[in-house]
C-alpha cells in the first residue's frame, strides 16, 4: 500500500493537534481549579452543578433577608423596652400622686412630668426604621401611625396587619408588630378594669369612689360579662348589663338594690358574675361604675388615652369631694391600666427577642447548609490536583512524542537508502 507524503503531513498534524487539545484542556482545569470548565467535560455533573448553585443562591438571599428582618426587630425590641421604660416611670408619678399629703400644686408638678413621659411614648410610638418607614404602622408605613387630635386624643391610622419577611424557605416571620398589638391593646387574662363615668361617658356628679374589681370565682356561669352599676338614687342602684344595644338591669334581684356605703364611711361590696367591687360615697342620680374586660367591647384598652385621663385630673385641682373622688377613681383606673399595658408591652417584647433568637438558630441551620452546597459542588465540579499535575505531564510527552516523531517522518526519503 503506498501512503502518500500528503497523508504523512496529515496525520502527523492531526496527531499533534489532538495532543494539544487535551494539554490545552488540562492546562485550563489547573487554571481554573475545576474539573468541569466546560458542559460538554461532564454532562451530569454540570447539569447536577447548576442545579446546586441555585439553591445556594437563594440560600445567600435568605441570609441577607435575615440581615433585614434583624434590623428591624433589634429596633423594635430597643423601642419597646423604652416604652416599658417609661410606663413603669409613669406607673411610678401615679403612685405619688395617689398620696393624700400632696397638694394641687404638687400634683399639677407630676403632671408636667407625666405629660414628657407622654410625650416620649407617642415619639416612640412613631419610630421610623432606616429606610423612613414607620415601624408600627403595619404595612400603612408612610405616614406616622399615631396622629394627634385638635381635642388632644391620639388616633391609631395604621393597619392592623403584621409586616412580615421571609427568612427562610419555609418561614415567613413577623419582623415588627402594629401599632395596636403595642399601644392599644393587653395580654389575655388581664382581667377586669373598673371606670367610674355615666353612660354617655360624662363624669359622675356624685362623689362615689371604688376598690376593686376582685375575682372571686371564674367558674360563675356569668363570669366574662361586663356590667355596670348605676344609681337610681343616693340609696339605690341596678346592676346592668350590655344586651347588644342597650342596658338593662341583670334580674330583679339586682334592681333597685339598697346602698349603704354613703354610711358611716362604710364600704358596699357589688358582686356579679364571679366579680366584686367596693363602692363608697355619696352617689347623684346617674351615677355609674362600669365593670369590664380589660380587652372586652365596653372598654377598648388605650395606653394614651390612659394618660391623658391621668394628666387631667392631675393639672385640675380637686377642690371639692367630686372632684376628689373622680381624682381618686381615675387614679386607681389609670394604675390597673398600666399594669396592664406593661404586661402587655413585655409580652411582645418577649416575642420580638424570641424571634431574634429564632433568626440566630436559622443562620447556623443556613450556615451547614452551605457547607454541604459547598461539598456537594467541590465533588462535582472540582479539580484533584494530584491527578490534574499527572494528567498535565503526561500530555505534555505525548505532545513532545508526537513532535519529535512528525519531524523524524518529514525527513524519511528513499534517497536516504540509495
Amino acid at each position: 500500500m503506498r501512503i502518500s507524503t500528503v497523508t504523512m503531513f496529515e496525520q502527523s498534524t492531526a496527531s499533534m493537534n489532538r495532543q494539544q487539545s487535551d494539554l490545552m484542556k488540562v492546562s485550563q482545569q489547573i487554571a481554573s481549579g475545576r474539573r468541569v470548565v466546560n458542559p460538554s467535560d461532564d454532562p451530569q455533573a454540570a447539569s447536577r452543578a447548576v442545579g446546586v448553585d441555585q439553591a445556594k443562591a437563594v440560600t445567600e438571599q435568605f441570609s441577607d433577608s435575615r440581615v433585614s428582618a434583624r434590623n428591624s426587630l433589634s429596633q423594635t425590641e430597643s423601642i419597646i423596652n423604652s416604652v416599658s421604660d417609661a410606663i413603669t416611670s409613669a406607673k411610678g408619678l401615679l403612685i405619688q400622686a395617689s398620696s393624700d399629703t400632696l397638694t394641687d400644686e404638687n400634683r399639677e408638678s407630676i403632671a408636667s412630668e407625666l405629660k414628657g413621659v407622654y410625650e416620649t411614648m407617642l415619639g416612640q410610638a412613631n419610630s421610623t426604621d432606616g429606610n423612613g418607614r414607620y415601624l408600627f404602622g403595619g404595612y400603612n408605613d408612610s405616614n406616622p401611625p399615631f396622629v394627634k387630635q385638635g381635642d388632644g386624643g391620639v388616633v391609631y391610622q395604621g393597619d392592623s396587619n403584621v409586616r412580615e419577611q421571609r427568612v427562610d424557605a419555609t418561614r415567613l416571620m413577623p419582623v415588627a408588630d402594629n401599632g395596636e398589638t403595642i399601644f392599644k391593646s393587653v395580654p389575655s387574662g388581664a382581667g377586669y378594669v373598673a371606670e367610674a363615668k355615666k353612660e354617655d361617658g360624662t363624669l359622675n356628679q356624685g362623689s362615689v369612689t371604688f376598690r376593686g374589681p376582685q375575682i372571686n370565682n371564674v367558674n360563675d356561669a356569668d363570669y366574662g360579662d361586663d356590667f355596670r352599676i348605676t344609681f337610681t338614687s343616693d340609696s339605690a342602684f341596678n346592676v346592668e348589663t350590655f344586651d347588644g344595644t342597650d342596658w338593662n338591669p341583670v334580674n330583679a334581684a339586682l334592681t333597685n338594690v339598697p346602698y349603704t356605703g354613703n354610711q358611716d364611711d362604710t364600704a358596699q361590696q357589688v358582686s356579679y358574675g364571679g366579680v366584686s367591687i367596693n363602692l363608697s360615697g355619696t352617689p347623684e342620680v346617674g351615677d355609674s361604675v362600669l365593670v369590664a374586660q380589660a380587652d372586652g367591647e365596653q372598654r377598648q384598652p388605650d395606653l394614651f388615652r390612659t394618660m391623658e385621663e391621668a394628666i387631667r385630673v392631675l393639672e385640675n385641682p380637686a377642690d371639692d369631694a367630686t372632684k376628689k373622688a373622680d381624682q381618686r377613681n381615675t387614679l386607681n383606673t389609670a394604675m390597673r391600666d398600666l399594669d396592664n399595658s406593661l404586661d402587655n408591652v413585655l409580652t411582645v417584647r418577649a416575642s420580638a427577642g424570641a424571634r431574634l433568637n429564632e433568626l440566630d438558630v436559622i443562620d447556623s441551620v443556613s450556615s451547614n447548609r452551605m457547607l454541604n452546597y459547598d461539598q456537594t459542588l467541590s465533588d462535582l465540579v472540582d479539580l484533584d490536583y494530584t491527578e490534574a499535575i499527572s494528567e498535565y505531564i503526561l500530555r505534555q510527552v505525548g505532545m513532545q512524542a508526537a513532535q519529535k516523531a512528525f519531524v523524524d517522518i518529514k525527513g524519511l526519503s528513499l534517497f536516504n537508502y540509495m
